[in-house]
């Protein structure tokens, strides 16, 4: 039985995040690149402690199992954790960007049964609630199809490239909200 609900996530739950995150990349992001571009994913997804320090960063819970996390930004770093390069923690303008829907991620056990949908309902209501007009994130392959049946539209096929010179693809995508 679904029994969703939510809550902002703390520091404390950092450790369960960083392991649910660990289970979706590996086991949902996995199966559909190479072995190297699994590799480069990691460098290119994971925990933004300043999403939790900001308040904008839920965990779904069905019951009391951890089923699923995700959030969203009023800053410019539009994807990766906090060992991402190129981070930007400097504040969007609702007049002029688009607020940022970040590191979602669902338990291998749990996909396709709305939680990918409520987080982004979360982030896209909050962010508007501040003035933003549009979304934009950075999609993986295996989140394409969520944002899509969301409404947001590709943008740009982007090639991350790590320093160790490993890539994976990826596709910048926006939404009016």
């Amino acid at each position: 039985m679904k029994d969703f609900r939510d809550r902002l996530a703390t520091v404390e739950d950092i450790p369960a995040i960083k392991e649910l995150m660990q289970l979706s990349i590996t086991q949902l992001l996995g199966p559909l690149l190479t072995p190297e571009q699994l590799e480069a994913s990691f460098d290119s997804m994971g925990l933004d402690d300043q999403l939790i320090k900001d308040g904008t960063y839920f965990m779904i819970f069905n019951g009391e199992s951890f089923v699923g996390c995700g959030g969203w930004s009023n800053r410019e770093t539009l994807f990766g954790g906090n060992h991402t390069p190129n981070r930007d923690d400097n504040f969007l303008d609702p007049r002029k960007d688009r607020a940022r829907i970040r590191a979602m991620y669902t338990h291998p056990d749990w996909v396709r049964q709305g939680i990918g949908s409520r987080v982004m309902n979360l982030g896209e209501g909050a962010a508007k609630k501040l003035g933003f007009k549009q979304c934009e994130l950075m999609a993986t392959q295996s989140g394409k199809l969520l944002y899509e049946s969301q409404g947001y539209e590709a943008l740009e096929d982007i090639l991350y490239k790590t320093a160790a010179g490993q890539t994976v693809p990826m596709i910048k995508m926006k939404k009016n909200i």
